[in-house]
């Protein structure tokens, strides 16, 4: 069975960045050498690393991530930080979606 990981970045100009690979260790790496110069990264470097979950359903793992890619700056901090009180609550308040 493969393992897939959605994970979130923090870039420098404190944005996030969310995406989902096979091989974390590989992507991190294609992220902070700026591999891809049409990336979202690339000219946001150095990036960080905040949150990664693993997957070993592939369906599941998509899903995951297309749902984080549409939530809130907000949102997104309250779950890199397991707040899960205010995930509830900018989850109730569709401004913060």
């Amino acid at each position: 069975m493969k393992t897939i990981y959605v994970y979130i970045l923090k870039c420098s100009d404190n944005t996030f960045y969310t995406g989902i690979t096979n091989n974390l260790k590989r992507r991190m790496n294609e992220h902070a050498t700026g591999i891809h110069k049409e990336s979202y990264t690339y000219s946001r470097r150095p990036v960080k690393l905040v949150y990664h979950e693993r997957f070993i359903d592939p369906m599941l793992a998509i899903r995951w991530e297309k749902r984080i890619k549409n939530w809130s700056q907000k949102k997104k901090q309250a779950l890199i930080d397991g707040d899960w009180e205010k995930l509830v609550e900018y989850s109730k308040s569709k401004s913060n979606d």
